[in-house]
């Protein structure tokens, strides 16, 4: 959802991004008097929301993305857990069944008391009667000595993962009111302007165009690309919705990453890790399919489809579109 009132021209495509100031251009022919042009400083403190809402956005999806591999992390600790008990159930049952037939034939080697002990682990370290037992049951016991170690480690690294998916779960519902937090009160800034206001601000939002704009000869690099630039056109027109990922709805990188998923390349959930997701390509080499990011903490992306132009999601109220590759400051590209 980046910020649409930096319309900076690209090296590459200075005409296209300078016929996206609508607002001038609209004043010159007339269509916007001067009396509704909204309040400059309502207007840069909706752009300075959505700005901060986007980052607290990338944050969301990086927080929840965290708790997403912790909860496969629990998931898997817990199963690998209830394997172990097996295991060590099993192993009891067959010492169980090898003291009843040592008792039943006249007494219990002191050494299978380990069964009836609160503390195995502690008596098999302490005692002194292994020796007094044959090998094999001296192995088995040594087993069950292991897997009950094994069992307390395992339990000690789920109850770890467990705290940190609690802190994961925390930081995802911080981060979201942060979201919602801003997202309000930009809805509230802008439902305090005059109709007339509001309807030039939200000219002023859009791209101005009602077609797809010429994008020239240039090919995507690779098929993977071409699949991703297909998957990402077919988004034209679908509503921003903050940390979403499609079909219904997109946040900026969540359009990115479903866009490259029809593809079959698994792409980080956030802006900042797509950045890093290839081989960075100059702005004046960039090709359909490469991935632009924005600003110095890159919490803006959208992907290069020729001829200047990227597609993204801009922010609330702005569906997925094209806009001028130069929209926004700090640019980098990244090859997939």
């Amino acid at each position: 959802m980046g910020s649409h009132r930096r319309l900076v021209p690209s090296g590459f495509d200075r005409g296209a991004s300078a016929a996206l100031c609508v607002i001038s251009a609209a004043a010159a022919f007339g269509a916007v008097p001067a009396s509704a042009a909204p309040h400059d400083d309502t207007r840069a403190e909706v752009d300075r929301l959505y700005e901060e809402a986007e980052k607290a956005t990338e944050a969301y999806n990086k927080a929840d993305e965290r708790a997403d591999s912790l909860r496969g992390e629990v998931n898997r600790a817990q199963d690998r857990i209830a394997r172990q008990q097996e295991r060590i159930n099993s192993m009891r049952e067959a010492l169980g069944s090898l003291a009843g037939a040592q008792y039943r034939s006249g007494g219990l080697d002191p050494s299978l008391a380990l069964l009836f002990s609160d503390d195995p682990d502690d008596y098999l370290d302490k005692a002194a009667v292994l020796d007094r037992i044959n090998a094999h049951q001296a192995g088995e016991l040594k087993h069950l000595q292991d897997a009950m170690r094994e069992l307390s480690q395992e339990r000690a690294e789920a109850s770890r993962k467990l705290g940190e998916l609690e802190k994961s779960r925390k930081a995802v519902a911080a981060h979201k009111r942060t979201v919602e937090g801003k997202l309000a009160k930009a809805r509230e800034l802008l439902n305090s302007l005059t109709s007339a206001e509001r309807a030039a601000y939200d000219r002023a939002s859009r791209s101005g165009r009602s077609d797809m704009p010429y994008l020239g000869g240039a090919v995507p690099t690779s098929g993977r690309a071409a699949a991703a630039v297909a998957a990402a056109r077919s988004a034209l027109g679908r509503p921003y919705v903050w940390g979403a990922n499609g079909p219904s709805g997109f946040d900026c990188s969540g359009l990115m990453q479903w866009s490259y998923a029809q593809a079959g390349v698994s792409l980080p959930r956030t802006s900042q890790g797509q950045r890093f997701a290839g081989r960075q390509v100059p702005l004046s080499q960039a090709q359909p399919g490469d991935l632009v990011t924005y600003r110095p903490d890159a919490s803006h992306v959208g992907m290069y489809m020729g001829n200047g132009q990227v597609i993204h999601a801009p922010y609330p109220g702005a569906p997925v579109r094209y806009d001028p590759v130069g929209m926004m400051p700090g640019a980098t590209v990244t090859r997939v």
